[in-house]
């Protein structure tokens, strides 16, 4: 499996890519574990795999909501991540000033949803030269997204990738357009589906995000059929006690059933 990424290409091998691992760098053993369990499995079914976790969560939305364990000790797990499970290593941005930090272990800098019409943002990260994961902002049409590419291609990086994550029902639901996966395709780059955000209950009265992680393989299974060259998920060995996401994160022990039914879908593609 391949351990960096210099361009979008390296993902590519006719077979959808995974990028998965928990919400946020909790602590090492759970990283370390959930990264071993996914290297095994993606290998299995011969999934091109980038370890995906957060070493710090800024949009939260309570005070005291668990925001991560520190910067530094955060990504010195990735790392050992990244070297000892031979894995690249995705994870978001949130200021640029995080930008060239993050690349110094990240192959690829994801832009969070809420940030992406951030210009200085997108500008950083465009000029470490990574490949640059920009989620479409629940509040954006598809189409819209072009400004966002725009901005790290004139910035000299032309190494992008949309992720869509469900545009806002209302107040407190999402809904996935699987129409958003041709149109941005059609903007040259790869798209992927981000199968666990895209199902969050956000705003809720108590200041803690629901979910719907039981229909988590139903968007899965629509994302692969409707022609992604992606899946985005965060998984967890235990989602109820995880400290960001865990209502809508799917539980390590059920990833192996859900990828045998997208390799076999992919494969009739």
């Amino acid at each position: 499996m391949l351990n960096t990424i210099s361009n979008i290409q390296d993902l590519d091998s006719g077979q959808f890519f995974l990028l998965a691992g928990p919400c946020v760098v909790e602590n090492e053993s759970i990283t370390l574990k959930t990264a071993e369990t996914l290297k095994t499995l993606t290998h299995k079914f011969k999934i091109p795999f980038v370890f995906k976790s957060s070493y710090r969560k800024a949009n939260r939305s309570r005070i005291d909501s668990f925001m991560g364990i520190g910067d530094q000790e955060a990504l010195k797990i990735l790392e050992k991540v990244k070297k000892e499970f031979e894995l690249p290593i995705i994870t978001d941005i949130h200021l640029p000033e995080e930008a060239a930090m993050a690349a110094d272990v990240a192959d690829i800098l994801q832009i969070p949803a809420f940030l992406c019409r951030q210009t200085d943002i997108l500008i950083a990260a465009a000029e470490t030269n990574r490949v640059i994961n920009i989620k479409k902002g629940q509040f954006l049409s598809p189409e819209s997204m072009k400004f966002a590419v725009q901005k790290v291609v004139d910035s000299g990086n032309s190494r992008v990738m949309l992720t869509e994550r469900g545009t806002m029902l209302g107040y407190s639901d999402l809904v996935v357009d699987m129409r958003s996966i041709p149109k941005m395709q059609a903007l040259g780059f790869p798209v992927v589906v981000d199968v666990t955000h895209s199902l969050q209950q956000p705003n809720t009265i108590s200041g803690v995000t629901g979910g719907e992680p039981a229909m988590i393989s139903t968007i899965a299974r629509a994302a692969i059929a409707a022609g992604t060259n992606g899946i985005f998920m965060e998984t967890h060995p235990n989602p109820a006690e995880a400290k960001s996401d865990g209502a809508n994160m799917l539980q390590l022990d059920q990833v192996e059933k859900m990828l045998k039914q997208l390799a076999a879908i992919k494969n009739v593609l």
